[in-house]
């Protein structure tokens, strides 16, 4: 065999080995884990649709959601209708009743719901003005390099 022959059967060889090896580490490298909070797609809240998210949205959303669980129309949640809140929207599927009984009193009241602070507005909204835009959201699900802790925005619900 040539000499020159030698060398291409040994190039290609050599190239079918990387183009394999990237393969394999392709398939290996685990992949960034998507925002948790936004896996399950746009909060179902942004009621005009322009992908700005809003307290006042919110607060509406929360209200229709109470009013949808509130199924003895009492005013008030126990931990059964609370079943149905988390049912209702895929991004409170892990809420905490605890969380929203403030007064931990086996009951949440409307107030207790709408009024409390929403965890993907004070994730992403950076600036406290209570919208999280989607450079907000970028910005937030960005690789960050070294740098001191991040202070938790405020909360802008009381």
């Amino acid at each position: 065999m040539s000499r020159r022959k030698s060398i291409c059967r040994i190039a290609a060889a050599v190239g079918l080995l990387l183009t394999s090896t990237a393969s394999a580490l392709a398939q290996s490298t685990p992949q960034p884990a998507q925002d948790g909070m936004l896996k399950s797609g746009p909060p179902a809240w942004d009621a005009n649709h322009d992908g700005v998210y809003t307290c006042d949205e919110w607060k509406s959303f929360a209200d229709r959601i109470f009013t949808s669980a509130d199924r003895n129309r009492d005013g008030k949640l126990d931990p059964s209708e609370f079943a149905i809140v988390q049912k209702i929207d895929p991004s409170l599927a892990d809420a905490d009743f605890g969380y929203f009984d403030e007064n931990q009193d086996g009951k949440i009241t409307r107030k207790e719901f709408v009024e409390k602070p929403n965890a993907f507005i004070l994730r992403f909204d950076r600036n406290g003005d209570c919208r999280v835009t989607g450079d907000e959201m970028k910005a937030a699900n960005a690789p960050k390099g070294p740098q001191g802790p991040v202070e938790r925005p405020r909360d802008r619900f009381h």
